[in-house]
């Protein structure tokens, strides 16, 4: 009745006196609140509560075997009960595996995560973190990374917990290479900052592959500055700065816009004598474009051919989009069929850039031969495709070729999302506003 109405704190006392006091034991305990559960309309919180009742009073061996004497009363009762909820559900077993893993018996509360999967219990975070912070604690490697790709396994989105766990045990034991694994996960990598500390005090020298990979997490949480720092203590220290460190670095100032400082690690690049490639020039060429610099992005083009290096479909496609952003839809199409020319195949990230041209151009018509043009050379349209082409026909007030490239797009096996019905629907309010009298 205290559980019923929700006086939770009363009832964890009158459980706790009971256990404590009475001297009655878990057998008669479990027996006497089984048979009240339907008579006295119960709630499967009474048993939840009694398990969580004998954990927190450090009676372990009374809570599994008051747990063991429910499932077994329960069962042979499920039928009888009509499915009225008398069966431990989540936080039972969570509640058990915590008291085991504090208690030191980690094995045995991998045992009841497997009893759970066997009855069709699903785990959640705070299940499998309990089991993951004792093998940390116990330093056990093996056992923490096979409960991490467990849950994973599992669909258990890992959190700051699951995280920091690993971290911590490979931080302890010198891996920070595998440490910063579980970093670069986290979105925290101010913290390998740290580790990166404490390796150094302990005179553990840092490679340019371990320098890399905090390079990498922190242009990618776009903290530019630590980044420059880091960059700045490796030299210092006498790691020399590869390939894979230049290009980390320009990337992630072209991401922020910053195309000076993209542009003068370039610089220190070649001066290094360390040869940028393709995803390079791709990089500062995407970043220029992006600026709406296509001049400078075109200077870098002819710079990376004079280099040998040649362009693929991904510059193409950056190009061809600056282009059509900037509304010089001419030098969009003829980069087009000098890509098609040289024989690379364009894909319909490429496509969709040239759709998106002739719609800005006012000619849907074009943008709509083109489609069926693409199709025709194998490339197969997406949601983007057809929402491009239905908007550029919209704007025109040409409805019905919209509605009829819904119906294609349906035809085509794909569906119609919110961009589609908000284009449509902008089409007919446009078209009664127009109706109105002035």
């Amino acid at each position: 009745m205290l559980v019923r109405s929700r006086r939770l704190s009363d009832a964890q006392v009158l459980i706790l006196r009971m256990v404590r006091k009475s001297g009655a034991s878990r057998f008669e305990i479990v027996d006497s609140l089984v048979s009240t559960y339907q008579n006295c309309g119960s709630n499967a919180l009474v048993f939840d509560l009694l398990v969580r009742t004998y954990v927190q009073a450090r009676k372990l061996r009374e809570a599994v075997e008051a747990f063991r004497v429910f499932l077994e009363e329960a069962f042979e009762l499920m039928d009888s009960m009509s499915g009225k909820g008398l069966k431990p559900c989540l936080f039972t077993y969570n509640a058990i595996i915590n008291g085991l893993c504090k208690n030191g018996r980690y094995i045995k509360g991998k045992e009841i995560l497997d009893e759970m999967l066997q009855i069709g219990l699903s785990p959640d975070a705070t299940t499998y973190n309990t089991l993951l912070v004792e093998c940390c604690r116990k330093d056990n490697a093996p056992d923490a990374v096979g409960i991490f790709e467990e849950m994973l396994g599992q669909g258990v989105v890992p959190d700051l917990v699951s995280y920091s766990s690993l971290i911590g045990l490979f931080s302890r034991n010198g891996n920070l290479d595998q440490a910063l694994v579980y970093f670069k996960e986290t979105g925290i990598m101010l913290e390998a900052l740290k580790i990166r500390d404490e390796m150094l005090e302990r005179g553990c020298l840092m490679d340019v592959v371990t320098y890399n990979t905090i390079l990498n997490g922190l242009c990618k949480e776009k903290k530019l500055s630590e980044a420059d720092q880091l960059f700045n203590e490796m030299v210092e220290r006498g790691v020399f700065p590869d390939f894979y460190t230049y290009t980390t670095l320009i990337r992630g100032y072209c991401k922020n816009g910053n195309m000076n400082k993209a542009l003068n690690l370039f610089g220190s690049m070649l001066q290094r004598n360390l040869k940028p490639d393709i995803v390079t020039y791709n990089t500062l060429i995407d970043g220029y474009s992006k600026e709406g610099e296509t001049e400078r992005a075109y200077e870098l083009w002819d710079d990376m051919i004079s280099r040998g290096i040649f362009p693929n479909h991904i510059t193409y496609s950056i190009l061809i989009n600056g282009y059509c952003s900037q509304g010089h839809v001419s030098e969009a199409f003829r980069l087009w069929d000098e890509m098609v020319g040289k024989g690379i195949e364009p894909t319909v990230v490429t496509c969709n850039t040239v759709i998106k041209g002739y719609c800005r151009l006012g000619d849907a018509s074009k943008a709509g031969e083109f489609l069926n043009k693409m199709s025709s050379k194998g490339v197969i349209p997406d949601c983007i495709s057809y929402n491009t082409l239905i908007y550029g026909f919209v704007k025109e007030e040409n409805m019905d070729r919209a509605f009829d490239l819904v119906n294609k797009m349906e035809n085509q096996g794909l569906l119609p999302d919110v961009v589609t019905y908000n284009v449509i629907w902008m089409g007919f309010v446009n078209k009664v506003e127009c109706k109105k009298p002035i």
